[in-house]
């Protein structure tokens, strides 16, 4: 750590960075006043380089990670900025595609002269655009949720500090799924990365509750029809475990139902399985009484927090979970408030680090590191969180629920120690 680290930022003075602006309401009263940041006109505003799927099997994600992003500056934005400067939000697409992930990351640096970058969620890309971010020293925060970062796999410019990765997920829910659902289970996954941590820490997971899995059947992330690989599935199969990506998601979910008719295993899908799908549309029916993991509720609950409350309008999405604009438009509820929260954290640390430029971006890395706690508030609306700056993964709250009336209902909420496991890696021994 370096001295001026030392006398920029204390662990009190980074919880209450952290907690900043909560109790603050929806977007709407977020309106930018541009003399907040004439004082700091000299140094500009702070450049965020979005890596943004804009194209490819990640669009329909990216297109709410913009929207999430957008809304979140405006509110950074509207309550005086970064250390008195404004923050600009630069868009990229990388085709949700490694190579382009990797030539965006450099464009940031190079010609867009970006402070950091951030935003990235498919797993394959951030592999595709880490490495040559620790090479450029700019800071990458990414919005996934493999548990590439976490591994250690990567390097000590990337970081994961707004949502929790696949193996923290499966953990935590594991014991529910034993037992609740039953014992012997297939899963069905995309076949890459993203899907890989899927198979190999839910199997562990559930051989730990005594359970096994007599089948993994690993799908092309780009196949348009499914009912070719359902036959693999075995009679002994007592819950179904899906979790798919890309834009073929509710072909595979229909095929899925119109192959298992009235009958069939119980159901446990991860919501990525229906992001940005509407439950009420033709053919779901059969989903009714079935499982989903949600990273956050994507209708709202009965004992919804103000914080939810306050989100919902801040990124124009209603109880159901749709777009105020157009209730068709169903959002990535359950993945997007990384973005949100990931933003604020990159403000808490910028802020308790004094950061001022490019110079600053080992300062930025090493105040993020020393966060632990970060309780629910408007920054977390999602829940409260522990950040492990070792491992730069950090830990939340799962929810469980089930499919009634049409309707995603709450039935269980893991505690963040649930889900917590032993470091795998200690990227503060890292040099920069």
């Amino acid at each position: 750590m370096t001295n001026k680290t030392k006398q920029s930022f204390t662990r009190r003075g980074l919880l209450k960075s952290i907690g900043a602006g909560a109790g603050v309401a929806a977007a709407s009263s977020f309106v930018p006043d541009v003399a907040r940041f004439a004082h700091a006109q000299s140094s500009g505003p702070i450049k965020i380089g979005f890596q943004q799927h804009a194209t490819g099997i990640g669009a329909s994600y990216g297109r709410w990670y913009g929207r999430t992003t957008e809304a979140a500056a405006a509110r950074i934005n509207a309550m005086g900025g970064i250390n008195g400067r404004e923050v600009q939000i630069i868009a990229e697409d990388d085709g949700t595609d490694p190579k382009r992930g990797a030539e965006v990351v450099e464009k940031f640096a190079k010609q867009h002269e970006c402070d950091i970058a951030f935003g990235t969620l498919f797993s394959h890309v951030v592999y595709g655009s880490a490495p040559r971010a620790g090479e450029l020293k700019l800071p990458y925060f990414v919005v996934s949720e493999g548990h590439h970062v976490a591994s250690g796999a990567l390097n000590r410019y990337t970081l994961q500090p707004g949502i929790t990765d696949v193996k923290s997920q499966v953990i935590a829910m594991a014991p529910f799924v034993s037992e609740n659902l039953g014992k012997k289970v297939t899963m069905i996954y995309p076949d890459f990365a993203f899907g890989h941590d899927h198979r190999d820490f839910f199997t562990e997971a559930m051989t730990a509750q005594g359970g096994e899995i007599v089948a993994s059947i690993a799908i092309p992330p780009t196949e348009t029809s499914f009912t070719r690989y359902f036959p693999q599935i075995p009679r002994e199969t007592e819950v179904l475990y899906h979790v798919m990506v890309g834009p073929a998601v509710l072909t595979f979910v229909k095929e899925l139902g119109e192959f298992f008719g009235p009958s069939g295993p119980q159901l446990f899908g991860f919501i990525d399985s229906l992001e940005a799908v509407s439950f009420g549309s033709p053919g779901l029916e059969f989903l009714e009484g079935t499982y989903f993991w949600e990273g956050n509720p994507r209708h709202a609950q009965a004992d919804q927090s103000e914080h939810d409350k306050a989100y919902r309008a801040a990124v124009g999405v209603n109880e159901m979970g749709a777009s105020v604009e157009d209730e068709k438009d169903v959002s990535t509820y359950a993945h997007m408030f990384g973005c949100w929260e990931t933003l604020n954290i990159i403000k808490a640390g910028m802020e308790a680090s004094g950061y001022s430029g490019p110079g600053d971006r080992a300062s930025l890395i090493e105040a993020v590191e020393a966060m632990t706690d970060m309780p629910e508030s408007d920054d977390h609306p999602q829940g409260a969180k522990k950040f492990n700056g070792k491992t730069h993964q950090t830990f939340g709250h799962q929810y469980i629920s089930k499919v009634m009336d049409g309707k995603l209902v709450k039935q269980h909420t893991t505690s963040i120690e649930d889900g917590m496991y032993e470091d795998e890696v200690d990227y503060t021994q890292m040099s920069f």
